[in-house]
C-alpha cells in the first residue's frame, strides 16, 4: 500500500514539472513573437540605406575629430602669434618713447613741467678790482651750473630762452655770452626742467657749484617753479 502512494506522488509531481516547463516555453515563444512583431522588419533597400547613412556617419565623426584637432592647432597659432605681436608692440612702444626723449634732448619738440630757474648776475663793482672780469659772469660759470643740472636728471635747458642740445656751444665775449651763435647779456637766467627738489640741492651742496661761483664774486639765486615751458629750437 505504501508503495502505490509513492508513487502516486512522483506521478503528481511530475505532471506539475511538465505543466510548469510547458508554461514556460509558452511564455517565452510568446514574448519573442511580440518582440518580433514590435521589431521593425527592414527591406534590403532601406538595410542598404541605413547602413550607408551610419558609415557617413562615422566618415562626419572622423572629419569632425580632425577638423578640431586642426582648430586647436592654429589656436596655438593664433596665441603665439598674439604673444609675439606683444613682444613688438611693447619694443615699438619702448622705440617711441626713447624717440620722444631723444627729440626732447634735440629740442625738437616742446617741454613743460617743473623745474627750478638759477639766475646768474654780475658782481657788484669794485673800484678797487683792477681786472673787471674778476667779477662778471662767464661762461666756464655757466657750464657748471648747466653741467651740474644735466648731471642731476634734468630733462631740458635753456639760457635766456634759448633750448640747449647735445651740440651746444657757449662762448664768453665780454659782457655778453654767445649761446649757439646768438649773443645774450647778464644777468643769464638758466630754466631747468625736472625734479626741483633733487636739482636745487645738487647746486646747494657745501663746496658745490654755487659756492664756487659766490666765491669768484657771482651773484646767485635758485627758485623752484611748478611749471615751466620752453620751446623747441627752430630751424635745422
Amino acid at each position: 500500500m505504501s508503495k502505490i502512494r509513492v508513487k502516486g506522488k512522483h506521478f503528481i509531481l511530475s505532471l506539475v514539472c511538465l505543466v510548469l516547463g510547458f508554461m514556460i516555453a509558452f511564455s517565452y515563444h510568446l514574448t519573442q513573437m511580440k518582440n518580433s512583431e514590435n521589431r521593425p522588419k527592414l527591406a534590403g533597400k532601406q538595410w542598404e540605406k541605413t547602413l550607408a547613412l551610419r558609415n557617413q556617419l562615422i566618415t562626419e565623426e572622423k572629419s569632425n575629430r580632425e577638423l578640431q584637432r586642426e582648430l586647436n592647432q592654429k589656436q596655438e597659432m593664433v596665441l603665439k602669434n598674439e604673444k609675439e605681436l606683444s613682444k613688438e608692440t611693447q619694443a615699438y612702444s619702448s622705440l617711441a618713447e626713447d624717440a620722444e626723449k631723444y627729440r626732447m634732448f634735440l629740442g625738437k619738440v616742446k617741454v613743460q613741467g617743473k623745474g627750478v630757474k638759477i639766475t646768474l648776475t654780475d658782481g657788484a663793482y669794485d673800484p678797487k678790482e683792477d681786472n673787471i672780469n674778476n667779477y662778471l659772469v662767464h661762461e666756464h660759470h655757466v657750464f657748471k651750473v648747466v653741467n651740474e643740472l644735466y648731471i642731476s636728471g634734468a630733462a631740458a635747458v635753456a639760457i635766456n630762452g634759448q633750448r640747449l642740445t647735445s651740440h651746444s656751444y657757449i662762448i664768453c665775449n665780454g659782457p655778453v655770452i654767445t649761446v649757439d651763435g646768438t649773443p645774450h647779456p647778464a644777468p643769464f637766467v638758466i630754466s631747468a626742467i625736472g625734479d626741483p627738489d633733487v636739482l636745487s640741492s645738487s647746486l646747494n651742496l657745501i663746496g658745490g657749484v654755487k659756492d664756487q661761483l659766490v666765491n669768484d664774486n657771482i651773484v646767485f639765486s635758485i627758485e623752484k617753479e611748478e611749471e615751466i615751458v620752453l620751446n623747441p629750437i627752430l630751424g635745422s
